[in-house]
């Protein structure tokens, strides 16, 4: 995929990103607790779901960032027990580049190893929110590895927005909608997002005040 077309599908990734954050129409409340929302309705993209997380994060969006961010130096890897690895395969700029995400299994291993080749473009708004908008591609340094199921985000990403009045605070709200691939049963898919993403949440909270106590 050449630069100016990557531009464009980003773009396109990131535009949907915003109608996805402001349309609150038809999501089901699928697990709550903790200060954390977990909704999903119908995927457009896919025979599948999209879903979305809600909560408040102690830290600041800069902090909250440096910690989900998918770029060079972050500390995903280390904290989110959903990504084993993450590599930049390709940079066109400081905010758009191609990336590869390994996960392990999970599950009781139902789920196996998974990888995801992504384009990645990140966001900066006026009002000091900052978002990342991903989707799946392929990359010809990137093959199918073995060991790994290939899995497809559909556009997905994050919004960590700030709050007005509470500047150590960060709402964040994430997207997913990811094709896992492999025959797994629905089941097992519709019940792992929900909680994966709630522990994600929590295992945030911990790593921001680990990392910037």
């Amino acid at each position: 995929m050449d630069p100016a077309t990557a531009a464009q599908v980003s773009e396109a990734v990131a535009e949907k990103m915003l109608q996805y954050r402001r349309d609150n129409s038809g999501w089901k409340i699928c697990r709550e607790g903790n200060g954390v929302s977990v909704s999903w309705r119908p995927s457009v993209e896919f025979p599948g779901n999209l879903y979305r997380g809600k909560g408040i994060v102690n830290g600041t969006p800069e902090q909250v960032w440096d910690c989900v961010k998918p770029l060079a130096g972050t500390l995903r890897a280390q904290w989110d027990e959903n990504v084993n690895s993450f590599e930049i395969i390709e940079s066109l700029t400081d905010t758009l580049l191609f990336s590869r995400t390994t996960t392990p299994s999970a599950v009781m291993k139902l789920i196996s190893p998974r990888d995801f080749v992504d384009l990645v473009l990140v966001r900066t708004y006026e009002d000091g929110t900052i978002s990342s908008n991903a989707t799946n591609v392929e990359h010809p340094s990137c093959p199918p590895k073995p060991g790994y199921v290939r899995g497809f985000n559909h556009p997905c990403g994050c919004f960590c927005e700030p709050l007005p009045g509470e500047p150590n605070k960060t709402s964040l709200v994430t997207f997913f909608q990811t094709d896992l691939s492999g025959y797994l049963p629905q089941g097992v898919v519709d019940s792992f997002f929900p909680r994966s993403m709630a522990g994600f949440y929590a295992n945030l909270e911990k790593a921001v005040k680990k990392f910037f106590g």
